[in-house]
């Protein structure tokens, strides 16, 4: 069961088509993998059909409008109208389009980080953001650490927990430089995540800050 979803902003950027790249990867390999974010995705594609269509001019009333739309959605009044699709278990980890990505990458190659962790950057030909995996061994923590701008995080394995919630396969963190947290890998499983970063995190430790260039994260 996801409990943590994309916010709806992004989720009507993703359907206008005004997401960059690394952003727009991680928003549809999330939407492979829930359903809930699936559906409201058809409702603010079908909504902005509507809208243009009618050539529809007063912003007073588009707003009015969306909010309108998202209080239905968050209401549950809106019919979940896109279906669960069977997918295969070669699917389960890496769904699409995350997968086209890897593969056109050369496939996994996984940089290690020490301690066990490792990562991998996904080329893109975003220059605003950084797209990688992230791989944290069972019960290890990530450093602690904030953030420069805007980091999406979206749990592909495992899970983890941090100063505000648990995180699971298909759940999404979203992080900005308010939060300072660290991150650790639930125990009895390697925690994988496809991670989103405007710019480098900020690391607590000196020591982490020194060498940071030469990890790359």
């Amino acid at each position: 069961m996801i409990e943590h979803h994309l916010d709806d902003d992004m989720l009507l950027q993703y359907a206008a088509g005004t997401l960059a790249e690394g952003w727009s990867v991680a928003v549809a390999t999330h939407l492979a993998l829930c359903p809930e974010c699936r559906s409201k995705l058809a409702v603010l594609e079908s909504v902005g059909g509507y809208f243009i269509d009618n050539e529809i001019a007063n912003d007073a009333n588009v707003s009015r409008d969306w909010e309108s739309l998202k209080a239905e959605i968050d209401a549950g009044k809106i019919d979940k109208v896109v279906p669960i699709k069977k997918r295969s278990d070669s699917d389960r980890t890496y769904p699409e389009p995350l997968r086209t990505y890897i593969e056109a990458a050369g496939g996994l190659r996984w940089r290690t980080l020490g301690r066990g962790a490792a990562q991998m950057i996904i080329p893109t030909g975003d220059e605003t953001a950084t797209l990688r995996l992230l791989k944290i061994p069972a019960g290890q923590p990530v450093p602690e650490h904030s953030h420069r701008g805007i980091e999406l995080t979206l749990v592909l394995d495992g899970s983890f927990s941090d100063e505000v919630s648990t995180f699971a396969r298909g759940d999404i963190e979203m992080a900005d430089d308010s939060l300072m947290h660290q991150p650790k890998a639930d125990a009895g499983k390697d925690c994988i995540c496809l991670a989103v970063t405007e710019a480098p995190l900020r690391f607590k430790s000196r020591l982490l800050r020194l060498i940071q260039p030469m990890l790359g994260i």
